[in-house]
């Protein structure tokens, strides 16, 4: 139990900057008293007290802020920060090292008894603040959700996921991703910058059209030329200067 204890303690320090001391962690961060009183609550889930499991589980609740089913699985150097609003249905299951911010659902969707509904977390997930993971599928290992994300579909290994409803941008190759990470560290609450596909897509519009109106001003410069020996040719009211500016659209989408 104290090397479980230490261990979070340990990642808590690890994960948050504003953490100063252990015991500091020890005696004022909720996300960790509710992983403690959760792993009493599930042992007596597990063995049949489900009262005391779901008493124990209310007064975790109560105390913290957030809401674990007795039920649920949960690994170990899970870090819940800030923490209020958080909500882990009784089926899911929370892999070693994940990290979930204030206001996350990790919910069902389905009514059945019995039933696998809730999601799984593959080891080394990160659920940004205010999303919400609904669903009997698996986030796989090292994938992140992004802050007010809705995912209700599988998400692959080293993925992100973003919006609503939720879209999936893959990871680049591995060399590209440790390169990342080895500029970024930890990444709080799921994100980082260029992560969404649509900023992106309208990116790469943006610079393709940027090419095409230069290549149409080379176009008009070399019928300019020939109206010298041709006059006429071109009409009075053209348009033969580049006037698109790439740079500018660009700034409006980052």
């Amino acid at each position: 139990m104290l090397k479980r204890l230490r261990e979070d303690i340990a990642c808590i320090l690890e994960r948050d900057p504003a953490a100063r001391s252990a015991w500091e962690v020890l005696t004022c961060y909720p996300g960790l008293h509710a992983l403690v009183l959760h792993r009493r609550a599930h042992w007596c889930s597990r063995h049949g007290l489900h009262w005391l499991a779901r008493f124990i589980s209310h007064l975790a609740r109560f105390a913290t802020g957030i809401e674990i089913h007795p039920g649920a699985s949960i690994g170990r150097r899970v870090f819940i920060d800030h923490g209020m609003g958080v909500v882990i249905g009784e089926t899911a299951e929370v892999g070693d090292g994940c990290t979930i911010y204030q206001g996350v659902t990790l919910g069902g969707i389905a009514l059945a008894k019995g039933a696998k509904r809730h999601p799984t977390l593959e080891p080394d997930v990160i659920v940004g603040a205010n999303s919400q993971v609904l669903g009997g599928f698996t986030v796989g290992k090292g994938a992140r959700i992004g802050s007010n994300a809705v995912v209700v579909k599988p998400v692959p290994a080293g993925a992100t996921a973003v919006g609503n409803p939720a879209r999936i941008l893959h990871a680049e190759t591995d060399v590209q991703r440790e390169a990342a990470a080895a500029k970024m560290g930890f990444s709080a609450y799921g994100v980082t910058q260029g992560d969404d596909p649509l900023a992106h897509a309208m990116t790469g519009l943006i610079d393709n059209a940027s090419v095409t109106a230069h290549q149409v001003a080379l176009l008009w410069g070399a019928i300019e030329k020939l109206s010298k020996t041709q006059p006429g040719c071109v009409p009075g009211d053209a348009q033969t200067t580049e006037v698109f500016d790439a740079e500018r659209l660009n700034q409006l989408v980052r």
